[in-house]
């Protein structure tokens, strides 16, 4: 595994992480799942956390719940050796990794030079659930291209449209979700507002 330079933590500048932990990481366990089994719905962590520089509320009340000593995380090369990395590192215990393909998860603030989806760990047929989990962070949740969603969790369908997505991503997500089981899943974050497009949903691009 390509790990990245760990430097010594500076404690003076790691931001809190949940004000009551326990509380905290169930309530924001509850809404991510609530999100996943049903895609295209959308979220509030308002409150949750005050995140670090580079990351939105709602990708570090993500970080805090599910990222830990077990799970390597790949992170923009912008945000390595920053304030997210030490504030990743100190809080959630997360092995930090070049290699997307090792990742468990991935959190991508830079939608211009996010990777593609293919890049990351796409699960395998003895272990389909090890595949990665990608946060994005993108402009808004609403206001861009519309998409319809069909699929596990749907009622009949339902359309999204996030804004400030990468080149191409719905061609990905429609190769993606081609292989299920196989695959990675995907939370879209802006602000504090999170909504899942897990493998298991099929899309329909509008106009196109």
């Amino acid at each position: 595994m390509t790990t990245l330079d760990t430097p010594a933590l500076d404690l003076a500048q790691v931001r809190p992480a949940f004000s009551d932990p326990m509380r905290d990481s169930q309530s924001v366990f509850r809404k991510v799942m609530e999100a996943v089994a049903r895609p295209g719905t959308i979220a509030d962590l308002s409150g949750a956390v005050e995140p670090p520089a580079g990351l939105e509320v709602a990708s570090a009340a993500v970080a805090l719940t599910l990222f830990d000593f077990e799970t390597p995380v790949w992170i923009d090369p912008s945000l390595a050796g920053g304030e997210t990395a030490t504030w990743l590192r100190f809080h959630c215990g997360c092995p930090l990794t070049a290699d997307t393909a090792n990742a468990a998860f991935a959190v991508a603030t830079d939608m211009a030079k996010a990777p593609p989806l293919s890049a990351f760990n796409q699960g395998d047929a003895k272990y389909p659930d090890r595949s990665t989990t990608l946060v994005l962070q993108v402009a808004a949740l609403q206001g861009g291209r519309p998409v319809v969603l069909r699929g596990p969790g749907v009622k009949d369908q339902i359309t999204v449209a996030p804004a400030g997505l990468p080149d191409g991503f719905w061609d990905q997500f429609e190769t993606n979700t081609a292989q299920f089981q196989f695959g990675v899943d995907v939370l879209l974050v802006a602000g504090a507002s999170l909504t899942a497009l897990p493998r298991s949903v099929r899309v329909e691009i509008q106009g196109g």
